[in-house]
């Protein structure tokens, strides 16, 4: 085992990526959201600067995440057609390429915590519906009611979705409307800790008024999310149909890898291949060396991030 170095630790976390401008969202909303940012990244932090896993860290700031009802996932997901929050989330060990997720849950309190029970408590990687619900139930996981994951904006999200007729995508105004409430997105994180591993976590709900059943790219290892000491940690946001097609977070690695290119070219690349498909969104990346990237071909991304200077900074909008 290395020794332990804090000056190896890094972070970033993500709450979504799209079509955020200033005039959509109140000074005081964008307070809420920027303080949010700060205090779960300062919390992820102190944890990795008091030697805790990069894995123990990412779940920990995912868990989080889920918890702030203005993001979607966990409490405040966005609701299917049947007007229902169907979970998906994912959870990447860098050190091993272990993982576990869950994907169209209905009962996970915090669907990371079952995406990683998943991964260390069975022989699989992703269970899907009722069938990770039960897997919360056996292994006496906090599981909450349905109606627990519903909040009155994404109720008003979903009526305003389906009347359109339209399945709409986190932080996108021509979908969801003026109301900032409908800019919000899928969570995740990325960390190094102090012995250099990296991990990766990524939860959602999906898309507004999605058909029953869908699943996106969050729990799917490879499109959303990523993690290998070799090459980098990998979280994404966005269209997941796209992401799904590019295989977005293996794309990265593999840039890295197989094409020697640095964690900004890599990043770069792999959003382009999105953007060519018609995509849009975003993601967040440490390389195996530190570096940390923050890439999005949207308007904005909600995002923090502490870098090799131990300095916490928090952005929402592209010119931040």
């Amino acid at each position: 085992m290395t020794t332990p170095d804090l000056s190896r630790c890094r972070l970033a976390i993500h709450g979504g990526a799209g079509v955020i401008d200033r005039a959509s969202l109140t000074p005081a909303r964008e307070a809420e959201f920027r303080a949010a940012l700060e205090r779960i990244a300062g919390a992820a932090w102190a944890k990795l600067q008091a030697g805790a896993s990069a894995l123990d860290v990412v779940e920990s700031a995912v868990r989080d995440l889920e918890d702030f009802p203005l993001f979607n996932a966990g409490h405040g997901a966005v609701l299917n057609a049947d007007g229902v929050a169907e979970l998906d989330a994912a959870i990447m060990d860098g050190r091993t390429r272990a993982a576990g997720a869950v994907a169209a849950a209905l009962t996970p309190t915090h669907p990371v915590s079952l995406a990683r029970a998943v991964m260390e408590h069975t022989e699989h990687v992703l269970l899907v519906g009722a069938g990770a619900d039960r897997l919360a139930q056996e292994l006496g996981l906090e599981q909450s009611s349905p109606a627990y994951f519903i909040t009155a904006e994404r109720a008003q999200q979903q009526r305003r979705a389906a009347a359109s007729g339209r399945v709409t995508l986190d932080h996108d105004s021509m979908y969801n409307g003026p109301d900032p409430a409908d800019k919000t997105g899928t969570v995740g994180a990325v960390a190094r800790d102090a012995h250099g591993h990296l991990a990766a976590a990524t939860s959602t709900g999906g898309m507004t008024n999605k058909h029953p059943g869908r699943v996106g790219d969050t729990p799917l290892i490879g499109a959303g999310t990523w993690a290998e000491d070799q090459s980098c940690a990998v979280s994404a946001t966005g269209h997941g149909e796209f992401f799904m097609r590019s295989a977005l977070a293996h794309d990265v690695h593999a840039r890295m890898v197989y094409g020697q290119a640095g964690l900004d070219a890599a990043c770069a690349g792999a959003l382009g291949r999105v953007a060519e498909l018609g995509g849009t969104g975003g993601l967040i990346a440490i390389g195996r060396d530190g570096e940390i990237a923050l890439s999005f071909n949207s308007e904005g991304m909600y995002r923090a991030w502490v870098g090799d200077d131990g300095v916490l900074r928090v952005a929402i909008y592209n010119a931040d």
